[in-house]
């Protein structure tokens, strides 16, 4: 499985971070455009759960992380479409990938070094 994000595509809601986010500061898009994932592995647990670990380039620079991962389906949709749904999470250290900028403030920092990553993915089952 491969996942390729384009990091310009980050949204929280308020441009004026998501402007910030999209800088050289944090993501540097116009250096590193795409946040890829490749897994290396995929160990079952249950019938609806599973590790899948991989490696993650964010900024340029590649780490070994797992998601524990759910797997929600066969679903078949009211449009005859089977369709399958996964959650998947892990936590990342962000200075981990070079993601350093942060900025004092009264009682502590601006930013939280830890950042949990969530994906929630659905597909349709395709049939040849």
């Amino acid at each position: 499985m491969e996942v390729t994000i384009d990091a310009a595509s980050i949204c929280t809601g308020i441009k004026k971070r998501d402007d910030h986010l999209r800088s050289p500061d944090f993501f540097d898009i116009e250096k590193y455009p795409k946040i890829l994932f490749k897994n290396t592995n995929v160990e079952i647990i249950s019938s609806n759960h599973c590790k899948v670990t991989g490696d993650l380039t964010i900024h340029g620079i590649t780490q070994p992380v797992t998601f524990e991962t759910k797997y929600f389906g066969p679903i078949k949709s009211p449009f005859g479409a089977t369709s399958l749904g996964f959650s998947a999470k892990t936590r990342i250290n962000r200075e981990d990938f070079g993601i350093t900028w942060n900025m004092d403030m009264e009682g502590g920092v601006v930013i939280g070094r830890d950042v949990q990553i969530t994906l929630d993915v659905e597909a349709d089952l395709v049939t040849e």
